[in-house]
């Protein structure tokens, strides 16, 4: 089997958060999917599960965090250009997302920040390799 990411999160709403994922560009994959999780595909190697909070804590060895108030973890996705990151961030704000800050302009990435209805955070970006810092930091 290849290496592959899978991705678990616990939703207040599975078939709002599914919605939001597709607005994103994710695609369900039924096969891995039932009334109580959904397998949200980004590419043939990663994938968020999206599930119900109880279908989560049957799997979780400790509680569930307030992903409202509390950060759990941030994921980023990369995409081919700044357009897209612009593009796939509107589409989740269509979707009902919340974007908690302004893009963020490195030089060499920039980045834009969603949350989904439960506050799981995303931060989709670009960036350009030619752009990257080649020297090194004083020591």
């Amino acid at each position: 089997m290849a290496k592959q990411i899978f991705i678990n999160l616990a939703v207040k709403d599975l078939q709002k958060s599914m919605d939001f994922y597709a607005a994103l560009g994710f695609t369900n994959n039924p096969q891995f999917s039932d009334d109580s999780g959904k397998c949200m595909v980004w590419s043939e190697h990663i994938f968020v599960m999206i599930l119900s909070h109880e279908k989560f804590a049957s799997f979780a060895t400790k509680p569930l965090a307030d992903t409202k108030s509390n950060l759990a973890g941030l994921f980023s996705l990369s995409v081919d250009s700044v357009d897209e990151v612009n593009r796939i961030s509107a589409n989740g704000l269509n979707a009902g997302g919340t974007e908690p800050s302004e893009m963020k302009d490195y030089g060499f990435m920039q980045q834009r920040t969603i949350e989904d209805f439960d506050g799981h955070t995303w931060e989709i970006f670009y960036m350009d390799m030619t752009k990257f810092p080649t020297g090194q930091p004083n020591a």
